[in-house]
């Protein structure tokens, strides 16, 4: 296996500190980093056996005992597989196989691009060496080997490999550590996302389930549409705050204790802009009134540096728009009607009529649907209404998943 917990040759400035808090000398840093190294599993492929044995004693010598070998050329590329060395002596002339055979075969593999192929030769052409260094190989030896020159290039093709492998696990552990703060960070805002969508709604659904099913009814209308990743999130995240306006709205007209009159359950039916079948002119004064939660709720978000805060401000002001240009509160008609409103006020409305409310029963599906698609054109975008149905079976699981205790 690579040693990645091993420590590198370090400078007197950032040698390890002993106890009593004392930095080490760097004689003595450095010798626990060769003695690191020295733990290193080294592969020796050569055909010769008393190559591989002259290896092994030059090498045990010095303190490596890691040690693992073959004659067989053809095995040399399943040993790194299977054995992971730290590094690898090569030789270059072999039958059936040649090393730079087995060099190139390692270094189109990319687990191995960075591991340590030291090359034995006796070869001294230069051509043989440019073909190795092409192919990648790290250094050269000259056969017959010379134990003074083996040990110090053995230690420093082991010591980069440290300094590699150190520096690639402080990579992972930092992208980690990065990726885990980035999913607290996205948590977090999700959970003031939800209790500031719940605070516009507590006063008339204390479960707060009506913002979470609306967001994600939105959220499957939009995939229908071909929307996806990051933008289905914004969405569905922005979705739960369109009522965020409701906050500013007077409870003698959001909510009332006891049985509404005709006239508050009018208003309250114009709140919830179930549809035109069920809409009814209002006193000027109340749908002034009522109209004003789109507003609030628009003016509380549109000075946010947050995307997903403003996109929520864009769906508080045109969720209660109508394809036919009378909803409020600007009277926006069409394509002018953004595209996240329109989807919001199909899933705003479909959860209202299929919810109990105090003032109403939750209606059944097939009444539901009724209503939705005798606003076809009127209330709401065909093609948004086509989106729905398309998901309707999807959004029906939602709603039993995130219903409303009884």
């Amino acid at each position: 296996m690579v040693h990645t917990n091993s420590t590198s040759l370090e400078s007197p400035a950032t040698a390890p500190v002993v106890s009593g808090g004392q930095p080490k000398s760097p004689n003595a840093a450095l010798s626990d980093a060769i003695r690191d190294v020295k733990k290193s599993k080294i592969l020796i492929v050569d055909d010769e056996p008393i190559n591989v044995k002259i290896v092994r004693k030059y090498l045990s010598l010095e303190g490596y005992q890691n040690l693992v070998s073959t004659n067989e050329p053809r095995e040399a590329v399943q040993m790194v597989i299977d054995e992971e060395p730290d590094a690898v002596l090569l030789d270059i002339m072999m039958p059936r196989v040649s090393g730079l055979d087995i060099l190139a075969t390692l270094r189109a593999d990319a687990r191995w691009l960075h591991l340590p192929i030291v090359i034995l030769t006796a070869a001294s052409d230069l051509d043989t060496k440019r073909k190795a260094l092409e192919l990648g190989a790290s250094d050269f030896l000259g056969k017959p080997l010379d134990q003074t020159e083996l040990m110090p290039r053995i230690r420093n093709v082991l010591t980069v490999k440290q300094h590699y492998d150190s520096l690639r696990n402080y990579s992972q552990e930092l992208e980690a550590a990065v990726l885990k703060r980035t999913a607290e960070l996205a948590r977090s805002r999700q959970e003031v996302i939800h209790c500031l969508a719940r605070a516009s709604e507590f006063r008339d659904d204390h479960t707060g389930k009506h913002v979470l099913r609306v967001g994600r009814y939105a959220r499957l209308i939009a995939a229908e549409l071909g929307w996806q990743g990051e933008r289905l999130d914004m969405l569905e995240q922005a979705a739960q705050l369109h009522d965020i306006g409701k906050i500013g709205i007077p409870d003698a007209i959001l909510m009332k204790p006891g049985k509404l009159t005709t006239e508050e359950f009018e208003t309250m039916k114009k709140h919830s802009a179930y549809g035109k079948s069920i809409t009814v002119t209002l006193p000027e004064h109340e749908q002034n009134v009522l109209k004003e939660h789109t507003e609030l709720g628009s003016r509380l978000l549109e000075t946010s540096e947050s995307p997903i805060l403003a996109l929520a401000g864009i769906v508080a002001i045109s969720h209660h728009e109508r394809w036919d240009g009378t909803g409020y509160p600007l009277g926006l008609a069409g394509e002018a009607i953004p595209i996240e409103g329109r989807i919001t006020a199909v899933a705003d409305v479909f959860d209202a009529l299929s919810s109990k409310r105090p003032y109403k029963p939750a209606f059944e599906l097939s009444k539901c649907f009724e209503l939705l698609e005798e606003g076809r054109g009127t209330q709401f975008d065909s093609r948004i209404l086509d989106a729905f149905f398309r998901a309707s079976g999807e959004i029906i699981r939602t709603q039993m998943q995130y219903g409303d205790c009884a």
